[in-house]
C-alpha cells in the first residue's frame, strides 16, 4: 500500500529548460543545440548538482572554451531566465495528494544548492513537501542508490510503500532497483492519468 509520494521538481513540477534563456542568446536552433549538446552540457551541469561550486564549473569550462565564454557565465549568470514557471497541472496533482491527507510528499531533485535557492523563492508550493532531497545539500545524486536510500533512511520511508515520479528514465530504473514503484513522467495528464488507475488519486 502507497503512503509516501516522491517527486523530482525540474520538468516534473517546474518547468526548468536552458532553451528558455538560450533562445535569446543563439537564435539559430542547430547552433543553439550544438552548443548545449557540447559545451554547456546535462553532464556538466550535473556536476553542480552534485557539489561543486557554480563559480568551479564556470572557470573550469570556460578553460577549455574560452571563445565561448559570455555564453557560458550566462548559464548560471542568468539562470533564472530558464525558469518558465510552474508546470501546473502537476501542481494541481500534488495539491489534491496533499489535501487527500493520506500521503507523507517528498521531493528528490538533481539540484545546485546555490541555484535552488531561487526556486525556493519563486515557488511557493516547495514549501508544501514533508521534506526534501536536494543533490547540491548532499553532494550527491541521482541515479546514485546511496541518494534515494539517503531519503528512504531520513524520513523512514519503506521503498514497497512508496511512488516515485521522475521525468529522466535513467532514474526510474534506479528507483526501481531499490524496490520503488515508479512513473516515467511525460506530462501532467498523463500522470494523474496513470494515479487514478493505481487508485491514488
Amino acid at each position: 500500500m502507497i503512503n509516501t509520494i516522491i517527486f523530482d521538481l525540474g520538468a516534473v513540477l517546474i518547468d526548468w529548460n536552458p532553451h528558455h534563456l538560450y533562445r535569446k542568446l543563439i537564435t539559430d536552433d542547430e547552433q543553439r543545440q550544438h552548443f548545449l549538446d557540447t559545451i554547456c552540457t546535462s553532464d556538466w551541469n550535473e556536476e553542480q548538482d552534485a557539489g561543486r561550486s557554480l563559480k568551479e564549473g564556470t572557470e573550469a569550462l570556460i578553460s577549455k572554451h574560452p571563445e565561448h565564454e559570455e555564453n557560458i557565465r550566462a548559464f548560471y549568470g542568468r539562470w533564472d531566465e530558464m525558469l518558465a514557471g510552474p508546470i501546473q497541472g502537476t501542481v494541481d496533482v500534488f495539491k489534491a495528494l496533499k489535501e487527500s491527507g493520506k500521503y507523507k510528499i517528498y521531493a528528490l531533485s538533481n539540484w545546485s544548492a546555490e541555484t535552488f535557492e531561487i526556486a525556493q523563492q519563486k515557488f511557493e508550493f516547495l514549501s508544501w513537501f514533508d521534506g526534501m532531497v536536494v543533490s547540491g545539500h548532499e553532494k550527491i545524486r541521482k541515479p546514485d542508490p546511496a541518494f534515494y536510500q539517503l531519503l528512504l533512511d531520513r524520513y523512514q520511508v519503506k521503498p514497497e510503500e512508496a511512488l516515485f515520479i521522475d521525468d529522466n528514465y535513467r532514474n526510474i530504473l534506479a528507483a526501481e532497483a531499490l524496490g520503488i514503484q515508479s512513473i516515467h513522467f511525460t506530462s501532467a495528464e498523463a500522470l494523474k492519468d496513470e494515479l487514478v488507475k493505481r487508485d491514488v488519486l
